[in-house]
């Protein structure tokens, strides 16, 4: 009887510290929304974990949610994430990063893809972070952007700047826009939309009036980036954009940054904090260097649109069709 009791004890015992290890090592990933930019920042988060060490099923417990870009829902994740005190949140685009801040200052969160974390109220300073959130900035070389929509396009006199007014983030970068084609005297037109259902509506309210369409990372417009390029490509106005992602889906090109690269990054920002070597409000925002951004271009889409690229673009960038 005695060892029986032995048995059920040890048994026990060792049901709760699997419980507890549990408890401790495991992370919530909220993604905004499905679209390849964040779906490439999430599976670079988890190799980069796996190569520090932390395995999903073996040694830690990811618990992956999307938000089907819906701010309610990103909310409702956090809300739950919190409730369950998750050891470490990953948040994935401007919306999900806003919702875990809002909702805990204890949690560890790692932000990935968010474009400005000062600008967007979720730290005190990029450089210095001060509280429970840190991560890896996707601020796409706009002006550089620009300059390659010209070097593309030389006859450009007006250009249409799209992206959703309700992101913090594609604001931001509009803004950006803004000023470079201020300062290169090229007229521009404001085509924000509020949602996606907008998209097909604005897109069709420039035909005629632009030579040119410039979109930031934005992921609204990057979710519905088939139905601009249809458009678009359809009445012969090509589309500069943020990132590759749009590029696959009918842009015409980019100088971007590899998504997967970021969420490499803030993996091994949370590795650290899991290791108990450092903490956010001492990790400043990251960002990818200079040599890891790409020229990317849709030959397909050039050849509809009678664009004939460069030799020199040719030579030094990734060819799409």
């Amino acid at each position: 009887m005695k060892k029986v009791l032995m048995f059920c004890l040890m048994i026990c015992m060792f049901t709760t510290l699997v419980g507890c290890n549990d408890d401790k090592t495991t992370i919530g990933i909220i993604q905004f929304d499905e679209h390849p930019a964040l779906d490439k920042t999430t599976e670079g988060f988890i190799a980069a974990l796996e190569a520090e060490g932390f395995v999903d099923g073996k040694n830690i417990k990811i618990d992956f949610k999307s938000a089907s870009g819906d701010p309610a829902n990103a909310e409702t994740i956090a809300d739950q994430f919190v409730n369950e005190k998750k050891s470490l949140i990953f948040a994935i685009a401007t919306p999900a990063a806003q919702s875990a801040a809002q909702k805990t200052q204890d949690i560890p969160i790692v932000v990935a893809a968010v474009t400005n974390p000062e600008n967007s109220g979720i730290v005190d300073s990029n450089e210095k972070p001060g509280g429970n959130v840190t991560g890896v900035s996707d601020l796409t070389p706009v002006v550089e952007q620009v300059a390659l929509l010209l070097e593309l396009l030389p006859n450009t006199k007006k250009v249409a700047i799209m992206y959703t007014n309700s992101e913090d983030n594609s604001r931001y970068q509009a803004e950006l826009a803004k000023k470079a084609l201020d300062a290169l005297g090229i007229q521009w037109v404001d085509a924000s939309v509020s949602d996606i259902s907008q998209i097909q509506q604005v897109t069709e309210s420039l035909v005629g009036k632009v030579d040119a369409i410039y979109i930031p990372t934005d992921n609204s417009i990057a979710k519905g980036m088939s139905t601009i390029a249809m458009v678009a490509t359809e009445h012969g106005i090509p589309c500069i954009v943020g990132e590759e992602g749009m590029v696959a889906g009918g842009g015409l090109a980019t100088i971007g940054i590899d998504y997967y690269n970021i969420g490499y990054l803030a993996g091994k920002q949370a590795a650290k904090i899991l290791r108990g070597e450092s903490v956010p409000a001492d990790m400043p925002i990251e960002y990818l260097g200079e040599d890891e951004r790409e020229i990317v271009i849709n030959k397909k889409v050039a050849d509809e649109l009678g664009i004939v690229i460069p030799e020199s673009l040719l030579n030094k960038a990734t060819i799409v069709e």
